[in-house]
């Protein structure tokens, strides 16, 4: 059976100001987006993060002034299933990442909204911040906006600065 990945992505918490973790959050807020794991768009968007990670990295360490809301998109595996949740805020550790899951699991249970969760730079699909309330990377979710309604998208371009 083809293994699938289902990305989540949540228009509260990975998006609105404010802590994540610290807000509370009905879970109908949270979209998810299957994708298949070897779906090449969503391939090329990981990719494309990816290969700006030192990047976004250095930049988040000595935010410019106008940036905020750092984060990072990682997976997370329970057994045969894993799942992609925006992190934030996150930091280094000496051993690889810290931070708070900001989205709503749907599939995966062994962690929950709001947890401090340790992951290393092989779990990190994606990476996003904003710049003067315009997005800056979050390349996965230009690909999920295929997948979506346009009142969605549309709900996603005007209150949270994607410009995809």
């Amino acid at each position: 059976m083809k293994s699938v990945i289902r990305t989540v992505l949540c228009l509260m918490l990975a998006l609105a100001p404010g802590l994540a973790g610290a807000q509370a959050t009905d879970s109908s807020d949270d979209k998810t987006v299957m994708f298949a794991t070897d779906d090449p768009e969503m391939a090329v968007a990981t990719a494309k993060a990816l290969a700006s990670l030192d990047e976004f990295l250095a930049l988040a360490e000595a935010p410019p002034s106008g940036t905020d809301r750092f984060k990072l998109k990682v997976k997370v595996r329970d057994g045969n299933v894993t799942e992609h949740f925006w992190v934030i805020p996150f930091r280094r550790t000496e051993t690889g990442f810290v931070g708070i899951l900001a989205n709503q699991p749907a599939e995966v249970h062994n962690v929950v909204l709001g947890q401090d969760i340790k992951f290393d730079r092989d779990d990190i699909s994606d990476w996003g911040y904003t710049l003067d309330g315009r997005q800056v990377g979050s390349f996965t979710v230009c690909v999920m906006f295929k997948r979506m309604s346009k009142e969605e998208v549309d709900t996603m371009r005007d209150e949270y600065g994607f410009d995809c």
